[in-house]
């Protein structure tokens, strides 16, 4: 018996595809032949990627009533060409280049690519990538920026704590935070020319003084004036990476202005912060109309894992691939964080880590903070509930939860024996 199928055969009429690279791209343009119908024309041209020679291509596909334009994600080559023809008024697709392999066994040249990948789009074969609206990729770049900041900082600062290690300044074993307020006079007196331990440890503010005594034996060492120098490189340069950082935040923040009322919510979920709001709403944006479902969103941030079936038997390890890699960084430390909290996701992740492991637990909370944030974002008037971190035991079979412990109780060699309490 013959099902309906649920696809629509459509073929996009006057359709352009786009083989990008550094210095040039080209144009596969396919349109119907008015002079005998059901034959199609197309033209394959060669443009420049300066601003002119895009302009130029913008309006030759406007002249020949163009209305979709497929890419692939090259680089980022394809971000240039890809605003300016937005900004035309062009439905623009950003397609992965997986998606529209070549064939094996034909010629492959710039050219055949662009006609390929023409052909392919304009029988609606492949689909679009998701590429945010201007203002939300101009937060994307700030937030972004702001993580390889952050990095250049920590790496800055595992260089200075290795350069004291050289010199036999063992500050880093007594102190906690190296470059809390104590830590960052010492080295400053260090800089300086001070070389007495007990001048340097006399500098520990607050809690840090009652581990005077450690710090004089860690302050006593071979530090020379070629560290000094080394260091105050390190130093400034921290400094100055630390402002930037702050200048960041501060632009993030009027970035965000418009989304503030998005990224409040945000906020009730436990484990998220300021910055993993900002960020979270830089990868995926506010509108979840792109993202039908949660398991539309968990499925595009590889938060899910991927089916593969054959001869009826599931394939694979079950393994979720390679999504956004700056999501994927915020959505962990959100698991990290509610992992440390009395909430349902805090003891979700418990479960799991306690069966399957920590990376595991850390995807499936992750999967559970997008069907938060997908309810929370695709309804304004909808607001976080936790729903407790005793959920599971509460909903929980009393005999079952019985039986559990009478089996492990004699897995140790005990002979259980119940009695009903008064």
């Amino acid at each position: 018996m013959l099902d309906q199928a649920q696809d629509e055969e459509q073929i996009i009429t006057r359709v352009a595809g786009l083989d990008i690279g550094k210095a040039s791209l080209v144009c596969c343009a396919r349109v119907p032949d008015e002079t005998k119908p059901g034959r199609r024309l197309q033209e394959v041209r060669t443009y420049p990627t300066m601003t002119r020679s895009l302009i130029g291509l913008a309006e030759r596909l406007a002249a020949l009533g163009v209305t979709r334009v497929v890419m692939e994600a090259t680089s980022d080559y394809w971000k240039p060409v890809f605003y300016l023809l937005e900004a035309h008024g062009f439905e623009v697709w950003l397609v992965n280049a997986r998606d529209v392999k070549h064939l094996p066994g034909r010629p492959k040249t710039d050219k055949l690519d662009a006609v390929w990948l023409c052909k392919v789009a304009e029988r609606q074969m492949i689909r679009p990538s998701f590429v945010p609206p201007a203002p939300i990729r101009m937060l994307r770049d700030l937030t972004r920026y702001r993580v390889d900041l952050i990095a250049e900082a920590g790496a800055e600062r595992n260089r200075a704590e290795k350069l004291l290690e050289d010199a036999q300044i063992k500050l880093s074993v007594v102190v906690s935070d190296l470059f809390g307020t104590s830590g960052r006079a010492m080295m400053a007196a260090l800089i300086a020319g001070q070389r007495d331990p007990h001048t340097l440890a006399e500098l520990a503010r607050s809690s840090l003084r009652r581990k005077i005594p450690a710090l004089q034996e860690a302050l006593t060492g071979h530090f020379t004036d070629h560290h000094a120098f080394l260091l105050g490189k390190m130093i400034a340069r921290i400094e100055q990476v630390e402002a930037d950082i702050r200048e960041v935040d501060a632009r993030i923040e009027a970035q965000l202005a418009p989304f503030a009322p998005a990224a409040t919510r945000l906020l009730e979920i436990p484990g998220v912060g300021p910055a993993a709001a900002a960020a979270i709403i830089a990868e995926i944006g506010v509108d979840m109309t792109r993202f039908p479902t949660p398991a539309h969103l968990a499925g595009w941030a590889k938060f899910a894992p991927g089916v593969k079936e054959s001869a009826g038997r599931r394939k694979g390890t079950g393994s979720t691939g390679h999504g956004n890699r700056y999501l994927a960084r915020v959505l962990g430390q959100i698991a990290v964080s509610a992992a440390r909290t009395s909430t349902f996701l805090g003891e979700r992740y418990r479960r799991i880590a306690r069966r399957r492991g920590a990376k595991r637990a850390i995807v499936a909370v992750g999967r559970s903070v997008l069907t938060i944030i997908w309810h929370l974002l695709s309804d304004p008037a909808a607001g976080f509930r936790d729903l407790g971190a005793d959920f599971y035991l509460s909903r929980t079979d009393t005999e079952r939860r019985k039986r559990n412990h009478i089996h492990q109780l004699e897995a140790l060699g005990y002979r259980v024996t119940l009695d009903l309490a008064a």
